[in-house]
């Protein structure tokens, strides 16, 4: 398990040049194994969770919720282990933009379109693209069962017009095109306890979970606290975020037994 909270100068350069840097490890196997069982026998997440369809049949299931909580699912986005990564790479104070909970079942999770977060940020009326997000694997991530696909480098583009793909919002897939010619093609799988940081501009996608194994996934967005939303929108405004210590996960983990109180969002 990764246990200093920081990256080092190497590490953040490859984060700007590239939109995006693995953390392998970033969680033990006890952390990880205490967020899936929580997750999967979660009835008020599972019940609060929306599904839309890929273009082709296939449902593409999630819960996202704005506030972080205390329970176990805040003591990971909250954890020093990623807010002080995060604020490293975005040179600011990060607050809590939003969570959600990717529920990619065996042989039935959907795949997503290529987009940017900031694509869709961008109507939040967030002015830059200044946020990060930060996937952690709850499940271990691989070709077969839809693992996160990255164009590498493509934060550099800017923002990319988003279109509806089925009811997904996506990139213009024409120019989604002429960067593959460009740039690579980069399949993250991770082990399950890693984590993927990635830039608000970067390209990404995932297919279809066509293997017999889940592929769930918790995203945590943070947004720098200088780029807060010129006026109200449904993502919240900048509200401190109290940093937990690592030492917490499991902690909590053992006290949060019951159905979460969090405030999803229906999308």
């Amino acid at each position: 398990m990764t246990n200093n909270n920081d990256f080092d100068s190497s590490q953040k350069g490859e984060y700007h040049k590239n939109g995006y840097i693995f953390t392998r490890e970033l969680f033990s196997k006890e952390e990880i194994e205490a967020l899936a069982n929580k997750a999967r026998n979660d009835q008020a997440m599972d019940k609060a969770s929306s599904t839309r369809d890929d273009g082709e049949g296939n449902p593409v299931r999630l819960s996202l919720w704005t506030q972080p909580g205390d329970g176990i699912y805040g003591a990971f986005s909250r954890s020093e282990r990623i807010v002080n990564r995060v604020e490293q790479l975005i040179d600011d104070e990060a607050y809590h933009y939003h969570s959600k909970m990717i529920h990619k079942d065996a042989r039935t999770g959907g795949a997503w379109a290529w987009h940017q977060d900031y694509g869709y940020w961008y109507e939040f009326s967030a002015l830059y693209p200044n946020f990060c997000s930060v996937m952690i694997a709850v499940d271990d991530a691989t070709v077969e069962n839809g693992c996160l696909q990255v164009l590498k480098g493509s934060h550099l583009m800017g923002r990319v017009n988003h279109t509806l793909t089925g009811e997904q919002a996506g990139a213009d897939l024409e120019r989604v095109e002429a960067a593959k010619e460009r740039m690579e093609l980069v399949h993250c799988e991770m082990k399950a306890g890693d984590a993927l940081f990635f830039h608000g501009n970067t390209l990404h996608c995932s297919a279809a979970n066509r293997s017999e194994n889940p592929r769930w996934a918790m995203i945590c967005s943070y947004n720098a606290r200088s780029n807060e939303a010129y006026k109200e929108s449904t993502q919240p405004f900048y509200t401190k975020l109290h940093k937990m210590d690592n030492s917490k996960i499991l902690e909590i983990a053992k006290e949060d037994i019951g159905q979460s109180d969090l405030d999803y969002m229906k999308l």
